[in-house]
């Protein structure tokens, strides 16, 4: 299944619709029903539970709600496939969804078959309202589809086999990029926020003014070469780098480099998608909490931008352009193409912390709980990564993780005041 840039905003809703659907299909046609089943921590979910979940919010959001006639494929599913709409009442535990052998994989996809069916046929009829929530299903989709991926990568790195989802050939290294170049900004007000024309999420407005002070952000994110002088400097071992919950976290886990790297035969590796290889200096760096980030920035004389800052810049740049996912294979960051890039490869952590904007509101209804009820603990992340499909983001979007967090592709970039 391969999307085009262009595919998310112009395509009729239900060619988009299965656009969608396909792709998720695509990303997990290779599992087995056991790979599809395990759950490798909280954070994650089993590939199984992401397929069924997102069917189960057409057919809870869409088909139960809007068309006449529908009967549940299973009423007994929506306990198990509910995430964390309370509207919707009881749910299976979070970290208790690897323990749901049954159903199986095949019987998911026939869930998937059946909802697929009965949307396509009721969509005709379906007035604006109902159409917005298959919109705001796709796009929801979109975001499991990332992390499908990201959760596949977690739980195949705990296997001591360590195989590979998607077969790939041996990279020839590139040469390293040039020093960092900064991208000057005078400061002053600007329009943050999605200005309309278009899907967005409800944390992404309303758009409203913000004051900046002058300041410089990198033409680039940190590459893996750059943090192993990071590493090698102790940089994982001078706590006056870190903030105190990040050296806390440091200690308590033994945290020494980049989730999925390893020493050996006297060289860093990385695990990824397509196995254990050799790091590329060139590449981004990536799997990096927003603690990693922090200090790294501190290391490097800089900070982090702030996602105001990230705005203002990225906001002239293509979202559309860089490495985001297009098809099933191949997820990795990949070394600069050269010329300032904002989006794919890594999300990049900001140092703001995920809250509300200038009079924002919740939606109504279940879907009001998609958003506005994590906004406390958490920081924003910019931009999309190579496991984001394409056409999904924008210069608006925020991300938002807890600051340990580092399984999904995340990345450095840094930025100075003036």
């Amino acid at each position: 299944m391969t999307r085009t840039a262009a595919a998310a905003g112009t395509l009729p809703l239900h060619d988009r619709f299965a656009q969608v659907r396909a792709l998720s299909e695509a990303l997990a046609a290779r599992l087995s029903d056991a790979d599809a089943t395990v759950q490798s921590m909280a954070d994650a979910s089993p590939a199984k539970w992401h397929l069924a979940h997102t069917t189960w919010f057409f057919e809870t959001f869409v088909l139960r709600d809007s068309a006449p006639g529908y009967a549940l494929h299973d009423d007994r599913w929506p306990f198990l496939f509910n995430s964390y709409y309370e509207a919707e009442g009881r749910r299976h535990a979070r970290d208790r969804r690897g323990m749901v052998t049954r159903p199986t994989l095949d019987e998911v996809r026939e869930y998937r078959a059946h909802v697929d069916a009965a949307l396509r046929a009721a969509l005709p009829g379906l007035d604006a309202e109902a159409q917005a929530l298959v919109t705001l299903g796709c796009h929801h989709e979109e975001q499991h589809q990332e992390l499908l991926v990201t959760d596949i990568l977690h739980l195949f790195s705990e296997n001591p086999l360590e195989p590979a989802l998607w077969p790939a050939a041996r990279k020839v290294p590139v040469g390293m990029p040039g020093p960092i170049g900064w991208i000057g900004h005078p400061g002053g007000v600007v329009e943050i926020g999605h200005a309309g024309g278009g899907f967005a999420f409800d944390c992404e407005g309303p758009r409203h003014r913000t004051l900046l002070s002058p300041h410089a952000i990198a033409d680039r994110t940190v590459t893996n070469g750059e943090w192993a002088a990071f590493i090698a400097d102790g940089g994982y071992r001078n706590a006056r780098l870190w903030l105190a919950d990040g050296w806390a976290w440091v200690k308590a886990n033994g945290v020494g480099a980049p989730l999925y790297w390893e020493e050996r035969d006297g060289g860093w590796t990385r695990f990824g998608l397509d196995g254990r290889r050799a790091i590329d200096p060139a590449a981004p760096v990536t799997h990096v909490s927003f603690y990693e980030a922090d200090a790294y920035a501190s290391w490097a004389g800089a900070r982090l931008p702030t996602e105001f800052e990230w705005e203002a810049h990225a906001a002239a740049h293509d979202p559309a352009g860089g490495n985001q996912m297009d098809a099933a294979g191949a997820v990795e960051p990949r070394p600069s193409a050269g010329g300032p890039a904002f989006f794919g490869d890594v999300w990049e952590w900001t140092g703001s912390a995920y809250r509300p904007y200038p009079g924002f509101r919740a939606c109504e209804g279940a879907v009001g709980e998609y958003n506005g009820k994590f906004m406390s603990g958490q920081f924003v992340l910019r931009g999309g990564s190579c496991a984001t499909p394409r056409g999904h983001c924008r210069a608006s979007y925020r991300n938002f993780f807890y600051p340990h967090q580092r399984w999904q592709f995340t990345g450095v970039r840094l930025a100075k005041d003036a």
